[in-house]
C-alpha cells in the first residue's frame, strides 16, 4: 500500500513545475490587471499642493521661433522715444536735419508752419520728430514697420491716404528710392499724396544720376538740388514741386 502511494522523482519534477507555471501565469495576470487599473484611474493622483506650482505646464502657443520663446520686458512707446532722443545719434541727425535740409526748403516756399508733411522710409522717427519741433501743423512717418508714436506701417507703393493730402512729402532715406522695389510707383503714390504746388524732397546717394531719380516723377518739375550732410553722409537732396497734371 505504501508503495502504492509513493511518488517517483520524475512525477514530483513535472507536479512542480506545472505548479510554478500555474503560479506565474496567475502573478503576470494580477500584474496586469493592475496595470490596467492604474492607468485607467491615473487621474484620480495629484501631487501635492506646494509641487502644483512647479509642475504647471503653459498653455500658451507654441512658439515658432527664439525670439517667441524668449521674454521680453515690453517699453511703452512713449518711454521707448525718450530714450531715443536722449541718443547721440538721434540729437546729431536731428541737427543735420534742422541745419541741411530745412533751409533750402524754407527758402524755396516749400516748408512753412501750416505745413503738413508725409515722411517716407521713416524708420524710427526721427525726421518727423524734427518736423513737429520745426512748428509744422502735422508730420506723420510711414515705414514697412511700424515704430509708434511716430511711424505707422504702410506700402510706399500704395499708401493710405487721400488724394493731395500733404503739402510736403519727404525723405532723408536714400534707399527709399534706390531700394524701393518698384521706385516709379513710389514716384506716382508720393505725386498722388502730395497737394498741386506742393513739394517732394528726397534724399538719394551721390553715385546715382540726378536725371535718372528726377524722371520718375511725371508731375513734378525740378526746383534744386542740394548736397547736404545727413547723418555724416554726404548725399543728394532733390526738390521738386508737383504741377498737378495727370500724365499717368
Amino acid at each position: 500500500m505504501a508503495a502504492s502511494t509513493t511518488r517517483s522523482p520524475a512525477a514530483i519534477d513535472r507536479h512542480a513545475v506545472r505548479l510554478i507555471t500555474r503560479v506565474s501565469i496567475a502573478m503576470a495576470a494580477v500584474a496586469t490587471l493592475s496595470l490596467f487599473y492604474l492607468l485607467r484611474h491615473a487621474s484620480i493622483y495629484r501631487f501635492p499642493a506646494s509641487h502644483q506650482s512647479a509642475l504647471t505646464i503653459s498653455l500658451a502657443p507654441f512658439p515658432r521661433s527664439s525670439c517667441d520663446a524668449a521674454s521680453r520686458r515690453v517699453v511703452p512707446p512713449d518711454h521707448r522715444l525718450a530714450k531715443l532722443r536722449a541718443s547721440p545719434r538721434w540729437r546729431r541727425r536731428a541737427a543735420s536735419l534742422a541745419t541741411s535740409a530745412f533751409p533750402p526748403l524754407r527758402g524755396l516756399g516749400i516748408l512753412v508752419a501750416p505745413s503738413r508733411v508725409l515722411c517716407l522710409a521713416a524708420g524710427t522717427g526721427h525726421a518727423v520728430d524734427v518736423f513737429r519741433a520745426a512748428g509744422t501743423r502735422d508730420a506723420i512717418g510711414v515705414d514697412l514697420v511700424e515704430f509708434p508714436p511716430l511711424v505707422r506701417r504702410a506700402d510706399p507703393h500704395h499708401l493710405p491716404f487721400s488724394d493731395g493730402a500733404f503739402d510736403l512729402v519727404f525723405s532723408d532715406d536714400p534707399s527709399a528710392t534706390s531700394g524701393a522695389l518698384f521706385p516709379s510707383r513710389l514716384a506716382r503714390e508720393a505725386e498722388r499724396a502730395v497737394r498741386r504746388g506742393g513739394g517732394i524732397a528726397l534724399a538719394f546717394d551721390r553715385e546715382i544720376e540726378t536725371v535718372a531719380v528726377a524722371t520718375l516723377f511725371k508731375r513734378s518739375r525740378v526746383l534744386d538740388v542740394k548736397d547736404v550732410t545727413l547723418d555724416g553722409s554726404q548725399v543728394r537732396l532733390l526738390i521738386m514741386q508737383s504741377n498737378g497734371t495727370d500724365p499717368y
